[in-house]
């Protein structure tokens, strides 16, 4: 049975002209940046949530959570995009260190490369004299040649991604969601926690409802689900601050 389409789905999709389609291959594939956002928002808003029901749970002061919460929020969100730069900068290096090794290996065994292209072709149902004829195509163009090895025998994506766009989201989407649960502490609102738990649970859900753009999950469920993981982390924040307090007080 075929998937329900959504809205979101629809808006994903594209003409079918052959003037549409030469101009969107043309521009290569895309390059997305929706885990890095979705990571650093879910990390931000769990980690400083953490610290403000730690805190509350131990009954601590509320300057306690402005002053773990900010700095927080500085020094995880600079160490999430660092890390992120990092993990993104190693995958643009394994594709350049890998298209390298493929380049010297068409140099220097260009017949066993060609066999290399004649395996990977076979097993997708190319056959006999067909199969030939392909073989002698690809490997006619050097770049495609090492693309589709690359994809095939390294499973290596073809878009590499930025990794210092990569690094940019995860710290902005760290800093805009885990900001949410010091506001009602900033502002110095009366019941500040049960305001701040409302607004991280809401929080949670929009994140998820805007992952769920990309996912055949509708909104509510990937928003449930965030929340319930986020949710759960907040409560251990909290119980492990009330297990503390017990200890020391």
């Amino acid at each position: 049975m075929p998937l329900k389409q959504t809205p979101a789905h629809r808006d994903m999709e594209h003409e079918h002209t052959p003037e549409a389609i030469r101009q969107r291959f043309a521009n290569g594939p895309r390059r997305s940046y929706l885990r890095d956002w979705v990571y650093g928002g879910i990390d931000g808003i769990v980690t400083t949530f953490a610290i403000v029901s730690g805190v509350v749970g131990a009954r601590l002061s509320p300057h306690i959570i402005l002053i773990l919460g900010s700095a927080s929020l500085i020094a995880d969100g600079f160490a999430m995009a660092s890390g992120d730069y990092l993990a993104t900068r190693s995958e643009d290096e394994e594709f350049h260190h890998a298209e390298a090794i493929e380049r010297r290996h068409i140099d220097g065994c260009p017949e066993g490369e060609r066999e290399e292209i004649r395996e990977i072709l076979r097993r997708r149902g190319i056959p006999g004299e067909l199969l030939s004829q392909v073989v002698e195509s690809i490997t006619a163009d050097r770049d495609l040649w090492v693309q589709m090895m690359l994809r095939d025998e390294y499973g290596l994506p073809e878009a590499v991604r930025s990794p210092w766009r990569a690094a940019l989201l995860t710290f902005s989407a760290f800093l805009l969601c885990g900001f949410v649960p010091l506001v009602p502490f900033v502002i110095e609102l009366r019941n500040a926690f049960p305001i701040a738990c409302i607004a991280t649970g809401l929080m949670f859900v929009l994140i998820g409802a805007l992952k769920s753009r990309w996912s055949i999950q509708p909104w509510w469920y990937s928003g449930l689900a965030t929340l319930a993981i986020g949710g759960a982390a907040a409560a251990v924040a909290y119980l492990i601050g009330a297990w503390l307090r017990g200890l020391t007080g």
